[in-house]
C-alpha cells in the first residue's frame, strides 16, 4: 500500500454550516492513527502520512474549520468565526472518530496540534490509544506573549516592523488582538497586509533554522495565507478557549496512555520550558530534546519522529 491516493475521502458536517474534509490511506484493519495539523489554520500535510507504514497504519487527516478543503474557508470576510473555537474543534473530532467507526486511536501532531491533542485526549482518554507531540504547546497567555512581544528581545528590528503593521492607535496594546481585528476588516487589501507582516514576523523566528524549514509561513499564498492568519489571530486572541494551565493541570487525565514529546532545543517559537512541565506532570511520556532542531524540525528530529512512530507499534491496541 503506497498511500498515494486516498482509500476514502469525504466531507463530514460538523454543524454550523460547516463541513471538514477528511481522508484515510493505509491499512483499514490497522492500527488508527490520526494526523492533527497546526497553525491553527495551515491545513493537512499532504506528505505527513509517508512517515507511517500503510501495510501498518490506517492513516486519518483532517481539516480543521475553515482551512484547507474544509468549507466555508475562513479567508472568505463572510465566515462566522464564532463557530470556530477549541470546543468546536474537539467536537469535530470525536464526530469524525464516530463517523469512521474508530474505538480507539493514536493521536499525531505538532506545534498548535499539541494544544488540540492534549485537550482532546484530556476530554476523551478511554479512545486514545497513544500520543506523539512535536513541537510541544499549550497555548497558555505567557506563550502567546512570549511569541508575539517577548522575542522583542531578541529580535527587535523585526518585531518593530510587525508592530508597525498596526494603525498607531493599536501599537500599544495586544498586538495579536490588533492583527485579528485587521484580519476582519471588510476591506481584502488591509487583510492581505495584514497577513503578509504577520508570515514575515512569523518567519522572523524562525530564519536560523536552516535545517528545517525556513521561510515556510510566507510561502503561504492568497486565500491560504487569508485563512491561516484569520484563523490564527482568532485563536490566539482568546488563547484557545483555555483556562491559564488548564492543560498541565489536567495531565493527570492522561493517566495509561503513552506519550512521547519530542521537542527541540533551538525552538525559539515554543521553548523547550512548556514539554519539559508538561513531562513532569506526564509521568507516561518520553521526553526526548533534539539539540539541533528549532520548530521547524531536521534531520535528527525527523529521525527522532521515525523512532516514535516506531514504538507506537508496540503501544497496547
Amino acid at each position: 500500500m503506497d498511500g498515494g491516493v486516498p482509500l476514502r475521502q469525504g466531507l463530514l458536517d460538523v454543524g454550523d454550516g460547516n463541513r471538514m474534509y477528511w481522508d484515510c490511506r493505509g491499512n483499514p484493519a490497522g492500527r488508527t492513527v490520526l494526523l492533527v495539523h497546526g497553525g491553527p489554520g495551515s491545513g493537512r500535510s499532504r506528505t505527513a502520512h509517508k512517515a507511517f507504514d500503510h501495510n501498518i497504519f490506517h492513516v486519518v487527516t483532517f481539516d480543521q474549520r475553515g482551512c484547507g478543503d474544509s468549507v466555508p474557508s475562513a479567508a472568505d470576510p463572510g465566515t462566522d468565526m464564532s463557530v470556530n473555537t477549541t470546543e468546536h474543534l474537539l467536537a469535530d473530532m470525536e464526530a469524525l472518530r464516530r463517523h469512521l467507526g474508530v474505538q480507539r486511536w493514536v493521536l499525531h501532531g505538532g506545534s498548535w496540534a499539541s494544544t488540540l491533542i492534549l485537550a482532546y485526549a484530556q476530554r476523551h482518554p478511554e479512545h486514545v490509544e497513544g500520543i506523539i507531540l512535536i513541537g510541544v504547546t499549550m497555548t497558555r497567555p505567557r506563550e502567546i506573549d512570549w511569541l508575539y512581544r517577548g522575542l522583542r528581545l531578541l529580535l527587535p528590528e523585526q518585531w518593530e516592523r510587525f508592530r508597525d503593521g498596526l494603525p498607531a492607535s493599536l501599537r500599544d496594546g495586544n498586538l495579536v488582538e490588533g492583527y485579528r481585528q485587521l484580519m476582519n476588516d471588510p476591506d481584502r487589501d488591509v487583510r492581505a497586509n495584514a497577513a503578509r507582516d504577520w508570515c514575515a514576523w512569523e518567519d522572523a523566528v524562525i530564519a536560523h533554522e536552516t535545517q528545517g524549514s525556513p521561510g515556510q509561513y510566507s510561502a503561504k499564498v492568497d486565500e491560504q495565507r487569508l485563512a491561516f492568519v484569520r484563523i490564527c489571530t482568532h485563536y490566539f486572541a482568546h488563547h484557545a478557549w483555555l483556562d491559564d494551565d488548564a492543560l498541565l493541570h489536567g495531565a493527570h487525565r492522561l493517566a495509561g496512555i503513552p506519550g512521547i514529546l519530542i521537542h527541540g532545543r533551538l525552538d525559539l517559537s515554543a521553548p523547550l520550558l512548556t514539554a519539559w512541565q508538561l513531562a513532569r506532570a506526564w509521568p507516561e511520556a518520553k521526553l526526548v530534546v533534539v539539540e539541533d532542531s528549532g520548530h521547524t524540525g531536521s534531520p535528527t528530529m525527523r529521525a527522532a519522529v521515525k523512532d516514535a512512530i516506531a514504538l507506537a507499534t508496540t503501544w497496547a491496541g
